[in-house]
C-alpha cells in the first residue's frame, strides 16, 4: 500500500529530521496548483468578507467523503445562494429551501438551519471576524465561535439543535471542519489560504485533525493519543508550534497530503 510505504520511511526519524521532512512536504503542497482540486477554491471566488465567511463554513461543513463528490456538492449548494450568499441570507431567501439532498446526509433543511442562524448572527455582528475581535484574547477559540454560531442557529430554529451542522460536544470534539475553515480565513501567506481575518494570527490556529492527519502524525511520533479528539488536536498543535510558532498549521498541507497518498479521499 502506498501509505504503508510512506510510513516505512518514518521509522527512527529524529525530531529535527521530521521538521525538515514536513517543511519540504508542505512546500510541495502549498502551491497554487493545490487550489483547483480542493474545496478552498470556493471561498476564493468571493471578495466580500461576509460572503467568504459564509462560504468557508458551509463548504467545510460538507467536506467529508470523496473530494470529487465534495466539489460537485459544494458547487450545487452555492448555486442556490446566487452571486452573494450574504445577501441571500440577509434577504431571507433561504426560506424557499425544501429538503432536497445536498451532500450525503446533509439536506436543504440542514442548510436552512445554518443560514437562518447566520442571518441572526449578522444582524448582531458585522462579521465573524469582528465577533472574534470582541472576545477576550483567551476566548478567541474555535469552541467559542462554534458555541456562538450554534446558539444563534438554535434560537432561529425555536431552540432545536442540529448536530449535522455544529458539534454538541465542544469539550471533546476535534472541530476539524471549523479548524479547516479558520485555516482558510486566517493564514495569510498569499498562496492557497485567503488570510482575510484580523482577529486571529496564523500562530493561534489549531490543526484540522482528520483521519489522515492523525495517522501520519502518529507514525511520525508527533501524536500519542489514539482518539482524534480535542486533546489530540491540542497535543499535535503544540508540537507543530514548536516547529513553527508563527504558522503551525502550514503542516496541515504536509500531513494531509501524505495521508491521502493520492487516493482522492478527503475525510474532513
Amino acid at each position: 500500500m502506498l501509505i504503508f510505504n510512506f510510513y516505512l520511511t518514518f521509522d527512527g526519524m529524529k525530531p529535527e529530521n521530521v521538521k525538515e521532512f514536513l517543511d519540504e512536504q508542505a512546500a510541495l503542497m502549498n502551491t497554487a496548483d493545490f487550489i483547483p482540486d480542493d474545496p478552498v477554491q470556493f471561498p476564493r471566488q468571493y471578495t466580500k468578507l461576509q460572503d467568504i465567511e459564509i462560504v468557508s463554513f458551509l463548504v467545510t461543513t460538507i467536506a467529508w467523503g470523496k473530494r470529487s463528490m465534495i466539489l460537485r456538492s459544494a458547487e450545487r449548494m452555492l448555486e442556490k445562494l446566487g452571486e452573494s450568499p450574504y445577501e441571500y441570507v440577509m434577504n431571507g431567501d433561504y426560506q424557499r429551501l425544501g429538503n432536497r439532498n445536498i451532500h450525503r446526509t446533509f439536506f436543504e433543511q440542514d442548510l436552512k438551519f445554518m443560514l437562518q442562524g447566520f442571518e441572526r448572527f449578522y444582524r448582531t455582528y458585522r462579521s465573524m471576524d469582528d465577533f472574534m475581535a470582541t472576545c477576550k484574547t483567551a476566548d478567541r477559540t474555535p469552541q467559542q465561535l462554534v458555541e456562538t454560531l450554534s446558539r444563534f442557529a438554535n434560537e432561529a430554529a425555536g431552540g432545536k439543535n442540529n448536530t449535522r451542522c455544529y458539534s454538541s460536544n465542544l469539550k471533546q470534539s476535534a472541530l476539524k471542519r471549523v479548524n479547516l475553515a479558520l485555516r482558510w480565513l486566517v493564514r495569510d501567506d498569499g498562496i492557497v489560504d485567503l488570510g482575510v481575518w484580523k482577529s486571529l494570527k496564523p500562530g493561534d490556529l489549531y490543526i484540522p485533525l482528520d483521519i489522515h492527519v492523525g495517522n501520519v502524525a502518529r507514525e511520525l511520533g508527533l501524536l500519542n493519543r489514539k482518539q482524534n479528539d480535542r486533546k489530540a488536536v491540542e497535543e499535535l498543535t503544540a508540537i507543530l508550534r514548536s516547529f513553527n510558532p508563527q504558522d503551525p498549521v502550514i503542516y496541515d498541507f504536509a500531513l494531509f497530503g501524505i495521508g491521502v497518498g493520492g487516493k482522492g479521499a478527503f475525510e474532513r
